[in-house]
């Protein structure tokens, strides 16, 4: 395996986190892989950087990271807000014809087409947000809710904005077709954002298979553990090992 080319896992993170939460990746996906975490504007070492909330801007930032012409085997995996950033990013390549991921993994996040849970970021008032996220667990473990709510709504709403506008970009009829990526869906059975009955729903965004596994935890499940960088790894390597094979004869 050492002598093969490692698969890169691509991750991004969920609304209001950094790329932090991926540090203690590498050892836990495994030989073969290399985690790659794309920090977004705003965020980690761009924090100086203006958030990005439109669609247009953010495949404008980072779609050039996904261009090489020989890219080799990858894998894309988002946690919520980022489970958007990654299905936006695999539809762009696919609509450009360019080589997408291997693999599209999306974790805590339902599939555009179902109807969400949070008001509509653009009108609601810093009230209404904080009354509703502090009511569906979108605040991390071991944190004050309410002063890492407050401090922390500005980033909130501009993530939350850009999810919206990803959302609303995603249900736009593509003029090449859907996609035929294969696409596994990650989620936590104590997640009332996104619970494990979301997995059927991802199966109409892609004409290639769908699979679901379901992992301790609430929303935040991405922050614990090594459970999920090990499923991604496996989840790597079989893909690399399927990749490997052979394409059938007549």
């Amino acid at each position: 395996m050492s002598d093969e080319r490692s698969v890169r896992l691509h991750c991004f993170a969920h609304s209001g986190g950094g790329v932090s939460v991926f540090d203690h990746w590498t050892a836990s996906a495994g030989p073969g892989v290399e985690v790659v975490p794309v920090p977004l504007p705003g965020g980690d070492r761009r924090r100086s950087e203006p958030r990005t909330t439109t669609h247009e801007a953010l495949l404008a930032d980072v779609l050039p990271l996904f261009t090489d012409p020989n890219p080799g085997p990858y894998v894309l995996y988002g946690h919520g807000l980022g489970a958007m950033v990654a299905l936006t990013v695999t539809r762009a390549l696919h609509e450009a014809g360019v080589p997408g991921p291997a693999l599209l993994a999306v974790g805590a996040c339902p599939p555009p087409h179902v109807p969400s849970e949070l008001p509509d970021v653009r009108g609601a008032t810093d009230a209404e947000l904080l009354h509703v996220l502090g009511g569906k667990g979108a605040v991390p473990p071991s944190s004050d809710e309410g002063i890492w709510l407050r401090a922390m709504l500005p980033v909130l709403r501009a993530d939350m904005e850009l999810a919206q506008a990803l959302d609303e970009a995603a249900r736009k009829p593509s003029a090449v077709g859907p996609l035929t990526t294969p696409v596994l869906v990650v989620a936590s059975q104590d997640n009332p954002l996104a619970p494990p009955t979301i997995a059927d729903g991802w199966r109409q965004w892609t004409e290639g298979p769908v699979w679901s596994r379901t992992v301790p935890g609430r929303h935040f499940f991405v922050r614990g553990g090594r459970e999920l960088p090990r499923l991604l790894g496996r989840a790597c390597r079989v893909t690399r090992r399927l990749l490997q094979e052979p394409a059938p004869v007549g």
